[in-house]
C-alpha cells in the first residue's frame, strides 16, 4: 500500500488539571463529564459518553478551579458550587470512588 501503516496502539497522553494546569496520567486525575443531556457529574470511569474536563484529586486544584470558574468553561455550560463542593468532597474521601455527583442544568 501507499499509505502509512495503521497503529494499533493506542495514544498515552497525558491530559491537563483544569485547576492548576499540571499534565498527568488519565487514571490521577478526577474526570468530570458534562452529558448530552446537560448534567454536570463525576466519571469513576473515565469512560462515560460526554464533553470532559480533568483535575487533580487534591482539594486545592478543586478550590482553585471554582475560583476561576475552569470547569464551566472547559465544559461549556455552568456549573453550580454544589459540584465544587462534592468534588472537594470526593477529594478528602480515603479511596477516591464510588461518590457519584450529578447537578442538572
Amino acid at each position: 500500500m501507499a499509505g502509512e501503516e495503521r497503529r494499533t496502539d493506542k495514544r498515552k497522553r497525558p491530559r491537563t488539571c483544569v485547576g492548576c494546569g499540571e499534565e498527568s496520567p488519565k487514571r490521577e486525575l478526577i474526570r468530570i463529564i458534562r452529558t448530552p443531556e446537560g448534567e454536570v457529574r463525576y466519571d469513576p470511569t473515565g469512560k462515560a459518553n460526554g464533553r470532559g474536563a480533568y483535575l487533580c484529586r487534591r482539594s486545592d486544584c478543586v478550590a482553585l478551579a471554582k475560583k476561576k470558574k475552569a470547569l464551566s468553561r472547559a465544559l461549556k455550560t455552568d456549573v453550580d458550587g454544589v459540584v465544587y463542593d462534592s468534588l472537594i468532597a470526593l477529594c478528602t474521601e480515603k479511596d477516591g470512588e464510588g461518590r457519584d455527583v450529578t447537578v442538572e442544568k
